[in-house]
């Protein structure tokens, strides 16, 4: 197993529950938890831009991405969501297997 964080930041609390909601209940995530008062500074159409944000980190698995991916553009109210994964290179052994479960196919 492949097991990876995906970070995505979202703009309310709302936005936060709504996707973390639906990852875990598809069982495409075993966990998400929700960072607050994020600051994030990027460009956007050639501006300066300096946004407060909520950090969701979702921990799965790597051949998920794709439908995490999917179910977070159709949550998600900006135009281009961040969604990057990383790969987790260790972690406990029991953590693991547990992430693993809650994301296994039925």
């Amino acid at each position: 197993m492949d097991a990876v964080v995906i970070f995505c930041t979202v703009p309310k609390k709302e936005d936060a529950k709504k996707i973390s909601v639906a990852l875990v209940q598809e069982g495409l995530a075993a966990c998400v938890s929700t960072t607050d008062k994020v600051n994030s500074i990027f460009s956007w159409d050639n501006e300066l831009c300096s946004e407060n944000e909520l950090l969701l980190i979702i921990k799965t698995r790597l051949e998920l991405f794709d439908k995490i991916e999917a179910v977070i553009k159709a949550l998600h109210p900006y135009n281009v969501p961040e969604i990057i994964a990383l790969p987790i290179i260790k972690g406990s052994k029991d953590y693991l297997q547990w992430l693993e479960h809650e994301t296994a196919e039925e």
